[in-house]
């Protein structure tokens, strides 16, 4: 069955939506070596990371958090980090998640019914900044969980805003019956394993980026060393592939979400004029985009993506972009997490 469960979902790639995925027949050096890896440790070639392949760094950083955080056990085992995945997408108004990692988790051994409950109730509320009135729940976990469970919900904060911007609601295909759905897509969930036995060893994806600092404020993934390695080595790529984002663009995003208290922007678009009043008009659209990526990126319409290939006409550009402005949203609801206490 997994054969036919790869050929299904490259099939799909051409489903991506504002870019061209890379086909792995296409695929060189390096986009084919992440290909390989994420095949051989994933079990099928997910468009979630796919979608990322015009930009090569891009893609390898996405993959790096993937396997690193999520798929390899650690403290935190499979069944409590796809929680988290599950409900951070719920939180974030991703479907497409949503689907994927609740259906990973009815095959997982299940967590105590308290303890899931507790764990999604605290992922649920990792984005939103804590107020006296209303207090981030506590984490329902000890420290020595703490770099893998937070380290999923940072993941799950920038793999939502890619989806939502380049996939559609539901990994199963429009033209599938109704009746037939849930089947399809616990078949997809069943063949993400990896091809060979036993766990996967930790940090065998390192090496496809270079080494680069922890970044500051996330200092609770320092324990583990693999949690924080990935964690730095795709932040740093991120950033050096958007080193052409405009200093103004820049500051604006770091502005609005030093502001953010996590909740939506609501339907219209006032707020993103304000925001964008005052920049030059040539940043304007790289800066429209970059706000709707972090703020609201169900609002990102075709005519947003021709704004900015006006000047920035590759796909590698446009990955490079919204790549940037969801890791850095991510990377700013990550630096409001407090080492917990105690289990």
């Amino acid at each position: 069955m997994r054969p036919v469960v790869r050929a299904v979902l490259r099939g799909s790639l051409k489903d991506v939506r504002y870019v061209r995925a890379v086909a792995p027949r296409d695929a060189g050096e390096p986009v084919a070596r992440v290909y390989a890896q994420i095949e051989r440790d994933f079990g099928v070639l997910a468009p979630p990371l796919a979608l990322h392949s015009p930009a090569p760094r891009v893609l390898a950083a996405s993959w790096l958090l993937l396997r690193e955080i999520l798929l390899v056990e650690g403290r935190a085992d499979r069944a409590a980090k796809e929680v988290v995945a599950t409900e951070v997408s719920r939180a974030n108004s991703c479907p497409y998640c949503v689907d994927v990692h609740r259906a990973t988790l009815r095959d997982l051994p299940g967590l105590p019914e308290g303890g899931s409950r507790a764990l999604g109730a605290w992922a649920r509320s990792s984005g939103l900044r804590p107020t006296p009135e209303q207090p981030s729940p506590r984490p329902p976990f000890g420290p020595s969980a703490a770099p893998e469970l937070y380290g999923v919900a940072v993941t799950f904060h920038y793999i939502n805003r890619m989806v939502s911007i380049y996939l559609a609601d539901s990994p199963v295909p429009d033209q599938a019956p109704v009746f037939l759905r849930g089947t399809i897509l616990r078949t997809a969930t069943r063949a993400m394993r990896p091809a060979g036995p036993g766990p996967l060893r930790p940090g065998a994806s390192l090496d496809l980026l270079p080494g680069a600092p922890l970044p500051a404020g996330l200092e609770w993934a320092a324990p583990n060393a693999t949690v924080a390695a990935a964690l730095g080595r795709a932040a740093g790529a991120v950033e050096r592939a958007a080193h052409w984002v405009p200093g103004g663009v820049r500051e604006c995003l770091e502005a609005r979400l030093a502001l953010w208290d996590g909740h939506p922007t609501g339907l219209g678009r006032a707020w993103l004029d304000e925001a964008l009043d005052g920049l030059p008009a040539p940043e304007r659209p790289v800066a429209r985009l970059a706000l709707l990526t972090a703020f609201a990126c169900h609002q990102i319409t075709d005519a947003d993506v021709r704004a900015l290939r006006e000047r920035h006409p590759t796909d590698r550009e446009l990955i490079e972009l919204t790549s940037w402005a969801a890791l850095s949203t991510a990377l700013v609801l990550g630096r409001r997490f407090a080492l917990p206490a105690s289990a």
